[in-house]
């Protein structure tokens, strides 16, 4: 269920889940980044000499990116299916819509961090974060 916005209690007691997210989609897109070397690299090697022996590693390295890159796009639907909006997901920056002083902000948090203890105005980023 889509929150709209979030009180301070309320996201926080979303840390704990978006922990387990992020340690699951983490280590898809580490190696979704090494396969993705690893085809540039095979796609190099192919154009410096002309040969197609590579093409068997070729196809299985595009298979694995597609189902990462799948996998990693359910990860994070699900995550932005509950109103949390994603920023960055090798660090885990995530923003949650809320209402402070009658006006829109988001408060901000970072995989690692043990609560939510920022928020900035919705017109900035991370640069932007002040303490609550």
């Amino acid at each position: 269920m889509q929150r709209s916005h979030f009180t301070l209690e309320e996201a926080n007691a979303l840390v704990p889940w978006l922990e387990l997210q992020f340690a699951k989609l983490a280590p898809m897109r580490d190696e979704l980044i090494a396969r993705q070397d690893e085809l540039l690299s095979l796609l190099q090697q192919r154009r410096r000499n002309g040969s197609t022996s590579k093409e068997l590693p070729m196809v299985e390295a595009q298979r694995a990116i597609e189902r990462l890159t799948q996998e990693l796009q359910e990860g994070l639907r699900e995550i932005s299916a509950s109103g949390i909006i994603v920023r960055d997901l090798g660090r885990g920056l995530v923003d949650f819509p809320s209402y402070r002083e009658g006006r829109e902000v988001y408060l901000c948090w970072i995989r690692g961090e043990e609560q939510i203890t920022y928020w900035h105005e919705t017109n900035v980023g991370l640069i932007g974060r002040q303490p609550l």
